[in-house]
């Protein structure tokens, strides 16, 4: 039997406080955890949402340095913006502070104190990444090489952002320090573990057997994480920003940020609820939730039990952490890195009073299961398909018809007939559908079951017609639209939880006082008869192709300043000698002719003037040039290559061409004009 409890304490990953937050942001933690929340509050739960900026580690400092400001420059900056376009956007936080505040490190420092008192801890000297020119030790971040995997030259090391390798340091070819790019070394550095191995049994037990329940991503990450065997992780790093490691003689030594910040949930809640707080965490009558991204699983699943494990003192464990996997953009992985994201903040700027169409789109595909991506068409066919085709047809219909017939007073509803009795059945149904979804986590499924109130009500009025019901019977068409109003009330409940905008607008038009409750969901009466509603007003509107392709363009522009910025010329080729190099006979000639090789897209075929006679050369640049484009122009050719056919067509030599940055190929020529079958010496 499912334990019932008191009070629920709900945490949201702590995002770092180094740039805005993004829409993969959104899906993955906060929109999940505001709709959970919201329905706990509409059930009448006794539930606390904390949340904050993760504000120190190496993010931060990169950030910093970029800038040429101070690390608490960035963060007062970003934690703004984050908190300002979080509240904006209906995240209904009870806290959301951050972790560079006092009271935060005081519970940081008290917290690693007390597992130093216990024994909790062992001392290890490992060979750490070092900056000879800057005179620091190199966090994973401040290593950058080449990816001993997929090759690309800019791989951090922690992480190949190209093919999504995890790495370490040492793991990088040619590493080189990101601050100086001088050479990485490596120097001796002693810091405190937290042994992971000791918790691996409780563990085990606690996760493999204890939650099962538990969504499959999450359950099997962390199986494959114990099955592998724990080991001992740091829990200090060389670093001048953070919070410092609370022991005599640790001078540039902080708390691994990985340490620090979920300690931030427990600080949080403590700003919050100063002299109550110990009920939340401790109070084995509190359900705590983690809402996470799968790239903290083992953060909040394996180490921060472990943490409160060896702290001891009744602290509670996670009753669930309902992670969802990655949000892509347009394809392509999200990164912030690369400004490949939809903004928070840009989005609202850009789409002013549209808070639950991002909401009903990110929640409507979900990354609950799989990785998911986000599309600007698919955004504007869900707004225009089903926010103002379904949801918002019906409520406008049923709003305009009242004021039409009865003046936009609710009329009181006659004699119910077996298509009514069906649809408060259907209701039911919903509801009950509908919560079963929102207790287990699936926000997507109950997303739909509450846009079926929206579908019902469609059908509801084709079939009962009251604009013809009105010529000849207005009792019934009294009962058809107390009816749908009654529904329109249904709805302004169930879409509490995913669009509270909408929501307490439709709220209002009603005329309803207070506040919607989840008990109210299914009465046959929500509205009384005689209640005056509000002027009809449309909850969406359509969105137009200009504006899609305004963000498309944008995305496009992004593109390529991407292209550009990690542009990086190709290796150099082994040396060769220069007496090789004599041998190859370089000459200029005149395009005479010009023409595509049919059948070969990427294919022109040349008649050149060599000085001596004509030659014909196939080269593969049809895609960046048009024939007529060439003709009349010089060019750089190899003239002592060995024929080849290519096409059918003999090719007597090679036309040099340049790569771009954007991979596109621009002929080689001489400056200004010069005698055919000149050599290039």
């Amino acid at each position: 039997m499912e334990k019932k409890f008191k009070r629920t304490l709900v945490t949201t990953a702590l995002p770092y406080a180094n740039g805005p937050v993004h829409i993969g942001h959104l899906a993955g933690v906060y929109v999940p955890a505001d709709i959970y929340v919201r329905y706990l509050r509409l059930k009448g739960e006794d539930v606390v949402m904390v949340g904050g900026s993760d504000e120190h580690g190496v993010p931060i400092t990169l950030r910093a340095r970029k800038e040429g400001i101070t690390p608490q420059q960035v963060v007062d900056r970003y934690h703004a913006i984050i908190r300002d376009s979080l509240r904006d956007l209906g995240v209904s936080f009870d806290v959301y502070s951050r972790t560079s505040s006092q009271l935060h490190h005081e519970t940081a420092s008290e917290f690693f104190s007390h597992l130093l008192e216990k024994g909790e801890f062992t001392v290890q000297t490992s060979q750490q990444p070092y900056d000879e020119s800057a005179g620091e030790f190199l966090a994973d971040r401040y290593v950058t090489g080449t990816c001993p995997r997929c090759g690309n030259e800019r791989a951090y090391g922690d992480q190949c952002e190209a093919c999504g390798s995890s790495l370490n340091a040492t793991d990088l070819i040619n590493p080189r320090s990101a601050l100086t790019d001088a050479p990485v070394t490596m120097r001796e550095t002693t810091h405190w573990y937290l042994p992971l191995d000791r918790w691996e049994e409780r563990l085990r037990s606690w996760i493999l057997d204890g939650h099962k329940e538990w969504k499959t991503n999450v359950y099997g990450q962390c199986k494959s994480w114990l099955d592998s065997g724990l080991q001992p992780r740091a829990v200090s790093r060389d670093l001048n920003w953070g919070v410092p490691v609370p022991v005599e003689g640790a001078d540039g030594k902080v708390l691994y940020v990985w340490f620090d910040a979920p300690i931030g949930y427990i600080s949080n809640t403590k700003e919050l609820l100063p002299d109550t707080w110990q009920t939340y965490w401790k109070d084995p009558e509190t359900r705590i939730i983690n809402f996470i991204g799968k790239d903290n699983i083992v953060f909040h699943c394996i180490v921060f039990p472990a943490m409160l494990m060896a702290y001891g003192d009744n602290f509670q464990l996670p009753d669930n952490v309902p992670a969802n996997e990655f949000l892509n953009l347009e394809g392509d992985k999200i990164s912030t890195s690369r400004n490949w994201a939809v903004w928070l903040h840009e989005y609202l700027a850009d789409f002013p009073g549209k808070q639950d169409v991002l909401r009903y789109v990110l929640t409507a595909n979900a990354p609950e299961t799989k990785d998911n991506d986000f599309t600007w068409a698919d955004f504007q066919a869900r707004n225009n398909n089903e926010l103002v085709a379904i949801l918002g047809n019906f409520i406008n219909r049923a709003m305009v018809l009242t004021h039409k017939y009865f003046n936009g007073a609710v009329p009181a509803a006659g004699t119910l007939s077996d298509k009514e009795r069906t649809l408060q059945a259907d209701i039911e149904n919903v509801k009950q559908r509908l919560a079963a979804a929102l207790d287990t986590f699936h926000f997507r499924e109950g997303l739909r079951e509450a846009m079926e109130l929206a579908r019902l009500g469609n059908r509801y009025l084709q079939e009962t017609e009251p604009w013809k019901l009105a010529k000849t019977d207005m009792e019934a068409t009294a009962t058809v639209l107390n009816t749908a109003l009654q529904l329109c009330a249904d709805i302004a409940v169930a879409f509490e939880p995913f669009l509270p905008f909408t929501s307490d607008k439709l709220w209002q038009m009603l005329g309803m006082d207070g506040k919607p409750a989840w008990t109210m969901l299914g009465q046959p009466e929500l509205i009384a008869a005689g209640t005056q509603l509000g002027q009809p007003e449309l909850l969406f509107e359509k969105i137009e192709d200009t504006t899609i392709q305004g963000q498309l363009d944008r995305l496009a522009r992004i593109k390529e300043e991407n292209k550009q910025a990690s542009w990086r010329p190709a290796p150099q080729q082994p040396d060769v000698d220069f007496d090789s190099f004599m041998k190859a006979d370089l000459r200029v000639g005149t395009v005479i002719e010009c023409e595509k090789v049919p059948k070969a897209d990427k294919l022109l075929r040349f008649l050149i003037d060599d000085g001596m006679e004509r030659r014909t050369i196939v080269s593969g640049i049809a895609k960046y040039y048009k024939p007529e484009e060439l003709v009349g122009r010089q060019v750089v050719f190899i003239a002592n290559l060995p024929p080849r056919k290519l096409k059918g067509i003999t090719s007597q030599g090679m036309i040099l061409s340049a790569e771009n940055s954007d991979g596109s190929l621009c002929v080689i020529a001489p400056s200004g004009p010069v005698a055919p079958g000149a050599q290039v010496k």
